[in-house]
Formats: C-alpha cells, sequence, structure tokens
C-alpha cells in the first residue's frame, strides 16, 4: 500500500523565488535603464540628415573660400584678462571676424567671441572672452569677402599658453568639390 506524503504549498520551496527574484531584478533594471534614458536625452543626434548633409556642404564651400583667399590665423588667448589676439593672413581683412569655440559634447560650454579689427594694425583683431576655456575644442572663424562668407574651421587642444594656427591643415573632405 502506498504511503501519501504531505505535498508542502509552493511558497515555501526555494526554486520558484528564485525565478520569481530573476524576473523582478529585470524588470527593475529595465525601468531604471528607461527612466536613465529618458531624463538624459542625446543632444548629439540629427533626425534630419538630408538638411544637415546640405549644411556639411555648405560649410566646404566656405572653407573653400577661406582656401582661395589664403586665409590664416593664429590665436592667443591670454589668461588673466580674457583677452583674444588674434593675427590674420591673407587676401581678406574683414572689420569683425566670429570665433566661435565649440565642445565636441557639451553646447552649454561653446563660447561666441565677436572679434574687432585694431586700428593701428589691420591684420590684428581682438576680443574679449568671458570666462576660461581650455580643452578640446572645434575652433570655428567666420569672415566675410565681398558678401560671402568664408570659414576656417580646426579641431584643436585649446590652452591658455599655447598660440593655435588655423588654416594650417588641409581641408578634409573637399576633394570632389575641387573639381
Amino acid at each position: 500500500m502506498p504511503v501519501a506524503t504531505a505535498v508542502s504549498p509552493w511558497y515555501k520551496h526555494l526554486w520558484p523565488w528564485i525565478i520569481i527574484g530573476i524576473l523582478a531584478c529585470s524588470v527593475t533594471l529595465t525601468l531604471s535603464m528607461v527612466t536613465i534614458a529618458v531624463n538624459n536625452p542625446d543632444n548629439l543626434v540629427n533626425d534630419n540628415y538630408y538638411e544637415a548633409g546640405k549644411g556639411i556642404n555648405r560649410s566646404l564651400d566656405r572653407e573653400l573660400l577661406a582656401q582661395t583667399l589664403q586665409m590664416r590665423a593664429t590665436m592667443h588667448l591670454d589668461e588673466v584678462t580674457g583677452e583674444v589676439e588674434l593675427r590674420l593672413s591673407g587676401n581678406s581683412l574683414p572689420a569683425t571676424l566670429e570665433l566661435n569655440l565649440i565642445s565636441p559634447t557639451q553646447p552649454e560650454k561653446d563660447r561666441k567671441v565677436i572679434l574687432a579689427r585694431s586700428e593701428s594694425e589691420p591684420g590684428r583683431y581682438i576680443g574679449q572672452l568671458g570666462d576660461k576655456v581650455e580643452g578640446r575644442r572645434f575652433v570655428e572663424l567666420l569672415g566675410v569677402q565681398d558678401d560671402k562668407v568664408w570659414r576656417m574651421f580646426e579641431e584643436e587642444e585649446v590652452n591658455h599658453g599655447k598660440d593655435l594656427m588655423l588654416g594650417d591643415e588641409p581641408l578634409q573632405g573637399a576633394e570632389d568639390l575641387k573639381n
């Protein structure tokens, strides 16, 4: 005659709790990741790729104009006063220049400086930075010649004790536009 054994309820066994724990952890981690993604959106993604591509061609045209005008610039940042001194050479000497120091990943660290031409020295431009800027930056210099905007754009390591040279690197990506 078989002996009847008492079966304990499911919640007194170990394996159901292990399975429930794994499922609860995965739901908790998923909700955490969704919360992080919603609260910290990636602002570097551009949804309109076609317009961004047209903008690249426009900026290459401006950089080719700067290259045609043989533009070169040397920039010095004074750490104490925040003064930006730029020496410009080439076939364009506009009254003002726009200098943009662009952070690759943090838009709140971008700086824009309007540089005015010195009356005593035509190739010298002076502007004022509001605060200290250091580290890797995209340096963009914009000027106007005959109602056309030219642009010098390079990635540089910005330090207050070191002069920056713009226009000394070959233009990347414009090989097809020269033809």
